[in-house]
């Protein structure tokens, strides 16, 4: 029973990992079809600021929020400057979210060091036979399930859904009907950079904070929201459970870096059966 409990903590974990560090991605790329490089300096920017935020005294749980308002604003800003011109333009929005990636590395080298801040999250810890877990990684599961219901109620169930829905499948149509194409696109990147702020913030307790933290997750976040396919939120939630559980039983046994290794293979396994990914025959009706 030990056992069952610790393997279902571990894929747990891997699991909420998995949704926070994709689910902004997965409206980024998975609904915009936009390639943002830059991505993993988000969830960075957003690691930073909850830490800074925290260290000025304001309470974690604030801190949190205040790092994914920053980190939205933020992404709406590169979308009114720079993404909003090069809809359609592949080649050019990977080179200039290639080079805003570097920038906003340089940038917070310069202003902070190479080194990683840390901030901590002190709700103590449980132990399962002579193994002790810190209580805030329950909390990590608790929040991206959360993050996870409340996006997809957002897109399902509300007309601001509906309109972004209708907007990223035929912009045409949806401006003919009047509704403004360029806000809904400003409004849903911002959202979807907001939810990868609130993922470095919600992460940074157990990974700090450092310039180059982007590069350990930007890969994984890609893998995801590729292998779910073109349905970004049951995608996302597929893929991510998948690859979870595959994470966890493997790095419990081995290593983390041996269930790195077996979450790519299965990624290439899973690509080379569903070429469209795991939701594509959903979308196809097949």
């Amino acid at each position: 029973m030990q056992q069952i409990a610790i393997y279902a903590y571990q894929i747990g974990i891997s699991f909420s990992i998995f949704i926070l560090i994709s689910l902004g991605l997965a409206v980024i790329f998975g609904m915009m079809r936009v390639i943002n490089l830059a991505q993993g300096e988000f969830l960075m920017l957003g690691a930073y600021v909850g830490t800074l935020a925290a260290k000025q005294g304001l309470p974690l749980w604030l801190a949190i929020p205040v790092a994914g308002l920053a980190v939205g604003l933020f992404g709406i800003l590169v979308e009114r400057l720079v993404i909003r011109f090069l809809y359609g333009r592949i080649v050019d929005t990977l080179l200039a979210t290639w080079g805003l990636s570097l920038f906003l590395v340089g940038g917070v080298t310069t202003l902070f060091g190479p080194q990683t801040e840390s901030v901590s999250a002190d709700l103590g810890n449980f132990a399962m036979g002579d193994i002790t877990f810190s209580i805030y990684s329950l909390v990590i599961i608790a929040i991206a399930v959360a993050l996870l219901a409340l996006t997809y109620a957002l897109w399902r169930f509300t007309r601001f859904g509906l309109i972004v829905r209708g907007t990223m499948q035929n912009p045409e149509m949806a401006g003919a009907l009047g509704v403004d194409t360029r806000l809904v696109y400003m409004l849903t990147f911002g959202f979807g950079s907001a939810l990868t702020g609130l993922a470095g913030a919600i992460l940074a307790p157990i990974n700090g904070a450092s310039p180059t933290m982007g590069v350990f997750f930007i890969a994984k976040a890609f893998i995801t929201v590729i292998a779910g396919g073109p349905l970004p939120l049951i995608g996302t939630l597929s893929a991510s459970g998948l690859f979870a559980a595959i994470d966890g039983v493997v790095s419990y046994l081995w290593s983390s870096v041996v269930g790195e290794m077996a979450v790519l293979f299965a990624a290439i396994l899973l690509l080379r059966l569903l070429p469209l990914g795991i939701t594509g025959r959903l979308r196809r009706g097949l």
